[in-house]
């Protein structure tokens, strides 16, 4: 099974998070792939803002789909998908 990786650009970097063979992100792959901070997203989970969250096992992830939902939503970059 090959791993999927989300890269993006942005005038000064390029960011590389792994994407889980359902399409989880976990919250600090998932504040990567956004530009945000991983207690950026702890915080808009406890205020009810923010892309859905979904426990599994005690650990927070995030779906690639509802990332990018939210993406469209409030807008910003858009990472693009790539096989490694």
């Amino acid at each position: 099974m090959k791993n999927q990786f989300v890269s993006g650009d942005s005038a000064l970097d390029r960011v590389r998070v792994r994407v889980l063979p359902d399409g989880r992100l976990t919250r600090e792959d998932a504040a990567t792939y956004l530009g945000v901070k991983p207690k950026t997203l702890a915080m808009w989970a406890c205020m009810g803002k923010g892309p859905r969250v979904m426990k599994v096992g005690g650990r927070r992830f995030y779906a690639k789909a509802d990332l990018d939902a939210f993406i469209e939503t409030v807008g910003g970059p858009k990472a693009a998908v790539v096989t490694a």
